[in-house]
């Protein structure tokens, strides 16, 4: 780089240098020029614990640096041509037991980051803040090395320390640079170096920084912060950032990468297993909830990825792998939004499972939390002393219920990062969606807050408004960027067009939980059979509002914690009973407008409730009604993906139509699924009482013969039989029902479930 001119510094600048207060470091280190002419070069250098330091320029003339600081700082004056514009050296360092190595001097290089895309960061926003910001392997000037940048506008000081520097914070200042964004390139660090930054800020209230457990030395206070934008981290409890190349993984998905659009279409088939890698099944030997018993991500790709296949979901969601300090907390308390979990390998590991995942013909779906973050001193809380992240407003920026920080909205440069989080995973880990957690806390002000404990907006209502311009705004960069690509959203309110576009006054998102159809059904499905006539509007609810948004069924985790017991115990009745209650509710769910998710564990009929330090019980499957259930899943999800009655026009109402919605007495509910050509048809029968109707007569739309395709109460799936159909075939009589010409009888079980398809006819 060109030598930088000044002056000697004086004492109080040396102090500030050898006290980790420098914020001006490349206009005292590094090599400058000097005399009146500014024909002379003098390098600058501060190495701690060195007994000497010399330059080598040229590679062989050696030149001894003077030292002018007690604390190590030395100076030295380079030979240099005449006219000569930059000066080139290394640094020969000697220790005080003799020992010596030549190193790069990060000081005489050039800054790396370009000033006017930092200065579009804070003005325009930047969704791709990753090619940036973070720890990033580059070749600068010729040599390679890690460039380190980080947002901290209101810091006095950022000093970077990690393996390559002893964790000395004092000898690596960094430059300040535009928009308040700190760098140093530090040639010779690479992959797998770990790193933090000490962050100082220009004031604090000394109160409110203990309380974050930042450091006091009666003069100045900061803390370690681990990158906002590291790319992979230690395992917990230790909490520095790691170097990782983000370039170098080969990815083997083209052909799924290139199939995504179709896949991804409205009219396709879209079954989702909710995943905790964690438990899902721990390595044998270790005791629950010891770290040695977490699987490796090519590990769960060898183990997870076929069973999810062979099970026919075609999707598999994660419960956030976004590093996170508390096992307890399932990911949803994560301080590194770029940075996979190190519980279950690299970053290269985790390319490995997604990429493997696609060979498979499986896409990946990751939780995503952008709703709120936790106080955890080395993460983003008062990053810079101040409340950067978050609303310095508690009623706006602290979350009550879950003792975490809200990210302020209306920030621009909290968007970017935010939004920048979101692209990272579908660009550089091929991600085929995002589930948003928390939508509804991000649109209420005063979501879990009493009266007079939230703010209302500018036009006095409890939208938060910049949270809502941040949804759409993301939405929208996302379908930019990857079209293809699904946005979920948890929202678990009435929020009008969670599913249409912005343009048309909606959030953008692909799908939405449909929270209301989970709660309706398992409320009625909790209850005894003979209290079920009462509760019909309940269950035929749902279909009243099916199609005003595009809807995902869950039956997720959160269903089957904390009290709630498992699904199989959720059921009333005895064991048999609530088997048959189970695979009732799942055929029903498969039946119903919507695509689908299901829970880990919930496919076999899990007993008890989900714990994140267990495996899976994986050993019930040698008993027959487990592994029936587990049978019927897989069935299940054939028929699904098969049956364009079952998936082409599931969120359109053209898709669905009752035959009879209102035989309460009964507890039965009768409906026809059909595909865009109108002669492709399932016709379903769900009796959720506990009594068998023999002869019920159903009206279907043409005559014919008819298949009875699946049946709940089949031996099986675990059920006690007989089937509703000796040959499963039956033949239509002409006496009219329920508005049509024709007819059929049923024998309707018990808590069960028929589909019935016409077979084809020459016409």
């Amino acid at each position: 780089m060109k030598a930088r001119t000044a002056g000697k510094p004086g004492a109080r600048v040396l102090r500030a240098l050898v006290s980790g207060d420098c914020d001006e470091a490349f206009e005292l280190l590094g090599p400058h020029t000097v005399g009146r002419r500014g024909d002379a070069s003098v390098v600058r250098v501060f190495r701690p614990g060195a007994s000497a330091v010399s330059a080598l320029v040229d590679g062989d003339i050696d030149v001894p640096l003077e030292r002018i600081h007690s604390d190590g700082v030395f100076q030295g004056k380079l030979p240099r041509s005449s006219g000569e514009a930059s000066v080139t050296y290394r640094l020969r360092i000697s220790g005080p037991d003799g020992s010596s190595r030549v190193v790069e001097d990060p000081y005489r290089f050039s800054p790396v980051l370009d000033e006017r895309r930092l200065g579009a960061f804070v003005d325009q926003g930047d969704s791709r803040l990753y090619e940036t910001l973070g720890a990033r392997l580059v070749r600068h000037e010729g040599v390679p090395g890690t460039c380190f940048a980080v947002w901290a506008p209101n810091a006095r000081a950022v000093n970077l320390m990690g393996e390559f520097n002893d964790w000395d914070a004092r000898s690596l200042p960094m430059c300040r640079r535009h928009s308040g964004v700190w760098e140093l390139f530090v040639p010779d660090v690479g992959q797998g170096s770990l790193y933090k930054y000490e962050v100082r800020p220009r004031s604090v209230r000394r109160s409110l920084f203990r309380a974050h457990k930042g450091r006091d030395d009666g003069l100045s206070i900061w803390t370690d912060k681990a990158d906002p934008l590291g790319f992979a981290a230690e395992l917990r409890p230790a909490s520095a950032s790691m170097v990782w190349d983000l370039e170098r993984y080969e990815w083997g998905d083209s052909e799924w990468m290139a199939e995504r659009p179709a896949r991804h279409e409205p009219h396709t088939a879209l079954s989702i297993y909710e995943v905790h890698l964690g438990s899902w099944r721990r390595r044998p030997g270790a005791p629950d909830g010891d770290p040695a018993g977490w699987p490796n991500y090519r590990e769960l790709a060898d183990s997870l990825l076929p069973y999810v296949r062979q099970m026919g979901f075609t999707h598999v969601e994660l419960l956030p792998v976004t590093e996170h300090p508390l096992d307890a907390s399932w990911g949803y308390q994560t301080v590194a939004l770029f940075a996979p979990t190190s519980r279950h390998g690299t970053p290269d590991d985790f390319r490995y499972f997604v990429d493997r995942a696609h060979q498979l013909e499986i896409g990946v779906i990751l939780d995503w939390v952008p709703a709120h973050f936790p106080r955890d001193p080395h993460g983003l809380a008062l990053f810079d002393g101040t409340h950067l992240y978050d609303h310095e407003d508690p009623r706006r920026g602290a979350h009550p219920e879950w003792g975490t920080q809200i990210y302020d909205f209306g920030r621009t440069e909290v968007r970017s990062f935010l939004e920048s989080s979101a692209l990272f995973w579908l660009d550089r880990y091929h991600i085929d969606g995002l589930r948003v957690d928390a939508v509804a806390s991000m649109l209420y002000l005063d979501y879990a807050r009493a009266e007079g404990e939230w703010v209302p907006n500018e036009f006095g209502g409890r939208e938060n408004l910049d949270a809502v311009a941040f949804i759409r705004g993301l939405n929208e960069t996302i379908h930019e960027a990857f079209p293809d690509v699904l946005v979920f959203a948890e929202e678990s309110t009435a929020w009008p067009k969670v599913t249409h576009p912005p343009r048309d006054g909606g959030l953008g998102f692909d799908m939405k939980w449909k929270m209301g159809w989970m709660n309706d059904t398992l409320s009625v499905m909790q209850n005894k059979p003979e209290k079920r006539a009462k509760l019909h509007d309940t269950l035929t609810f749902s279909i009243m509002y099916a199609f005003q948004e595009r809807f995902l069924l869950p039956l997720s985790h959160d269903e089957v914690v904390h009290m709630k017991r498992s699904l199989l115990e959720k059921m009333p009745g005895t064991d048999a009973a609530k088997f048959a209650n189970l695979r009732l509710l799942f055929a029903y769910m498969w039946a119903h407008p919507g695509r689908k998710l299901l829970f880990m564990g919930g496919e076999f009929g899990q007993r008890t409730e989900w714990n994140h330090d267990t495996s899976l019980p994986w050993e019930l499957l040698e008993l027959p009604r487990h592994e029936g259930v587990q049978k019927l899943v897989r069935e299940l999800n054939h028929l699904y993906s098969t049956l364009p009655a079952l998936h082409e026009l599931t969120l359109e109402p053209e898709g669905f139509e009752w035959i009879d919605s209102s035989d309460r007495k009964r507890s039965v509910l009768t409906f026809q699924r059909r595909a865009r050509d109108w002669r492709d048809f399932v016709v379903v029968a769900a009796n959720f009482s506990a009594r068998r109707w023999r002869d019920y007569v159903l009206g279907v739309p043409f005559e014919g013969e008819y298949q009875v395709i699946l049946d709940t109460n089949d031996p099986r799936f675990g059920g006690e039989g007989p089937r509703a159909a000796d040959d499963e075939v039956l033949v239509t009589s002409p006496s009219e029902s329920h508005g049509r010409e024709c007819s059929l009888r049923l024998h309707l079980p018990p808590l069960s479930a028929l589909y019935l398809k016409r077979e084809p006819t020459a016409d």
